[in-house]
């Protein structure tokens, strides 16, 4: 399998380290939706990231797709997500927070820095910063009550994708959302991004 895209993308990211929590062999190919358009839209003309790029040749796109047809490779003894209930209503509910505050982070991201300053709209960033503080005040109050696992073995993939989410946010848009006012994602943070799966998969 090949993977498609930069790692400093939070999608991109997320399926990189469930890959190598599943130990499902793949090659990674650092393209840019932006600087390298045209190679991206050589493997995907959608040039969406991540893409993955199937053993038989089949493109598969969007990162919740990938890791579910992931985790049928890696079998019934998958972890990523779930299979009781009330864990897996958990995760998605995890996921789901977890996502929104990537997708907000990448509008404001986007808004500043590829819209012209006299056509940014700062009634849209407002509201927009502030369906990201709301994910992430959901957040923290969820891992306040309910600890998340502290190792690899125990991670599933709305763990990793709370993790990736918040370290994305954290180097786009510190300004917005203070790590010092969310203590529990901070540490979580720090403890997820110290195991290996996360070192050897820096976001850059």
């Amino acid at each position: 399998m090949k993977l498609i895209g930069m790692l400093d993308s939070p999608y991109v990211r997320r399926v990189a380290i469930c890959l190598k929590l599943l130990k499902l062999e793949f090659e990674h190919e650092s393209l840019s939706v932006f600087s390298t358009y045209d190679q991206f839209a050589k493997i995907n003309p959608v040039v969406k990231a991540p893409t993955l790029i199937a053993d038989n040749g089949q493109v598969v796109m969007d990162s919740t797709v990938i890791l579910q047809y992931a985790a049928t490779l890696a079998g019934p003894q998958q972890r990523l997500f779930p299979s009781r209930p009330d864990d897996a209503l958990r995760a998605a509910h995890l996921t789901g927070l977890a996502l929104a505050a990537s997708e907000k982070t990448v509008q404001i991201v986007y808004e500043r820095n590829l819209r012209p300053v006299e056509k940014q709209h700062e009634p849209w960033i407002e509201r927009v910063s502030s369906q990201l503080l709301a994910a992430y005040a959901a957040l923290e109050l969820d891992l306040a009550t309910a600890p998340p696992p502290t190792e690899t073995d125990h991670f599933d993939a709305a763990d990793i994708t709370v993790a990736v989410a918040w370290r994305f946010t954290q180097m786009m848009l510190p300004e917005i959302v203070s790590e010092d006012a969310y203590p529990h994602l901070k540490a979580f943070s720090a403890m997820a991004e110290a195991l290996p799966v996360f070192v050897s998969t820096p976001p850059v």
